[in-house]
């Protein structure tokens, strides 16, 4: 028996000894510079990386791993991979990602031609999804369950994670477990633990309180929990009490290493500015007619009060034309409600991005947080109103908006969660595509974004709702000049006439 409480003892020791090394090591957080932060993580480890486009990126520890090129294989947990030329573009030009786990490849064409030629393994994910794994996985809960997703490809699986050189999918994605509750489908996904995460706030003390700005806080508390190792990169390193508690929005528990950045390029992905009062006015192309008839009709959808997550392009257009007495709030998803409009020449902000990386400003009354945080208001139903764009919409209302298989991957950013959150989904496209092809069909041939989710679709031809019950196509308002055949012309899937059918609204 003595022998058998030696041993513990020691076991015990043994442990304690390691608690108290791994405490002391964390009790010395500071440490010289981007280098010394990033020298042992090896090739083939799994990194969080914050930010949101090239937003709140931790640019000096993405610089110093690039300079290291031989560390590769490495898997990356970030919402998107930076432009061609910065960011995580650094890590994809010299090859240093095996597997890239985004919401969203958008402009980045070097992402997308190493995906679409097989150099780089891609697992597309929901950007509320991607929050609530590196969330849940920071939190300790192995899996949970979701709605987004359900019925798609994420779910069913068979979606291309690797291509080969003959185009020909390698690798693709498990079809996930679903489960019923209270009537409605979820599915199972996993929570996120990475070797590292890479972090980018605003200000720092020494014990590892981290506070961020603007929508720069965007993945960066997400991914911060998420890793096993916690590197932070701070503008301002200030000693323990100049922070107030109220302020610390990441607590130091949390946190490994912690740099001051000697500097910060800080660009902006879409310097967009409020137009000068005097300057002549845009050219009125039929392009731009048909899309100002499409904005001026969905703004038709505001009602005094709502909470209103715009999409990126004709959606977001459609804020410019609220109506007198009307007053809505705007979420943007990557951290921002009571989005304000463009700032003035000057007053841009590149830690003040909406979620089409546009320069933007806050009002009296906005709040700022999380990207994990903002996809539970969506998720949780309490966004009223969700407008935006689509690439094909069938009668039943299932949408397609995110990706051309083996042409053109976009990914499905947040548009996945927000149709999935229980809001109410209106699309604004045009009526057809170039070539002439309706682009609201009997059934989609694209990839989908979501089943039966559209309540109404507005173009520049006619607004039609989608019935409940799977019973069609209602057409309610058809654009002046044009008639009931000219629309049934250009619509494949068939179509009932309301019997109070009206002009649109504009």
């Amino acid at each position: 028996m003595l022998s058998h409480s030696l041993r513990a003892l020691g076991v015990l020791g043994a442990a304690r000894s390691v608690a108290v090394r791994a405490a002391s090591s964390r009790a010395h957080k500071l440490v010289a510079n981007a280098e010394e932060a990033v020298a042992d993580i090896k090739a083939g480890s799994s990194l969080a990386v914050g930010g949101f486009g090239i937003c709140g990126i931790p640019e000096n520890l993405i610089g110093a791993l690039a300079a290291k090129p031989h560390v590769n294989g490495l898997t990356v947990y970030s919402n998107n991979a930076g432009i061609d030329d910065f960011g995580l573009g650094l890590w994809l030009r010299n090859k240093q990602i095996k597997r890239m786990v985004a919401s969203y490849v958008g402009e980045n064409k070097l992402f997308e031609q190493q995906y679409l030629t097989g150099e780089l393994e891609v697992e597309l994910t929901p950007q509320g999804t991607l929050a609530e794994r590196l969330r849940s996985g920071g939190a300790g809960i192995p899996a949970f369950y979701t709605a987004t997703g359900v019925g798609t490809s994420i779910q069913v699986g068979g979606f291309p994670i690797k291509y080969g050189k003959d185009g020909k999918p390698l690798i693709v994605s498990e079809p996930k477990e679903v489960r019923t509750f209270n009537g409605r489908q979820y599915m199972l996904v996993d929570g996120i633990r990475a070797d590292y995460s890479l972090i980018k706030g605003w200000k720092a003390d020494t014990l590892g309180n981290v506070m961020f700005k603007g929508t720069a806080r965007n993945f960066n508390p997400d991914c911060a929990t998420a890793g096993r190792t916690c590197i932070v990169e701070v503008e301002e390193i200030v000693q323990p009490g100049e922070l107030a508690p109220n302020d610390i929005h990441l607590p130091s528990v949390y946190v490994h290493r912690l740099i001051k950045g000697p500097s910060y390029e800080k660009r902006i992905e879409r310097l967009t500015l409020q137009a000068v009062a005097g300057a002549a006015a845009e050219k009125r192309s039929p392009a731009t007619m048909v899309r100002d008839r499409i904005v001026r009709r969905a703004a038709k959808e505001f009602r005094n009060g709502m909470y209103v997550n715009l999409g990126i392009g004709i959606p977001t257009l459609a804020a410019n034309c609220v109506a007198p007495g009307i007053t809505i709030h705007l979420q943007s998803e990557n951290g921002l409600l009571g989005m304000g409009p463009y700032p003035v020449k000057g007053s841009q902000d590149p830690d003040l991005i909406n979620a089409g990386k546009e320069t933007v400003t806050t009002l009296p009354g906005s709040a700022l947080f999380s990207s994990s945080q903002s996809f539970a208001m969506i998720r949780g139903g309490h966004i009223d109103l969700t407008i935006l764009g689509a690439m094909e919409v069938a009668g039943n209302g299932d949408l397609a908006n995110w990706i051309i298989p083996g042409k053109m991957v976009k990914g499905m950013g947040g548009a996945m969660d927000l149709v999935a959150g229980g809001s109410r989904v209106v699309v604004t496209m045009e009526h057809t595509a170039k070539s002439g092809a309706p682009k609201i069909l009997r059934a989609c041939n694209l990839p989908l974004t979501g089943r039966g989710v559209v309540n109404r679709i507005i173009t520049e031809m006619a607004v039609f709702d989608v019935l409940p019950g799977g019973r069609g196509l209602e057409l309610i308002e058809v654009a002046e000049g044009l008639t009931v055949d000219d629309v049934k012309k250009a619509t494949e899937a068939p179509f009932t006439v309301s019997k109070n059918l009206a002009v649109m609204a504009q």
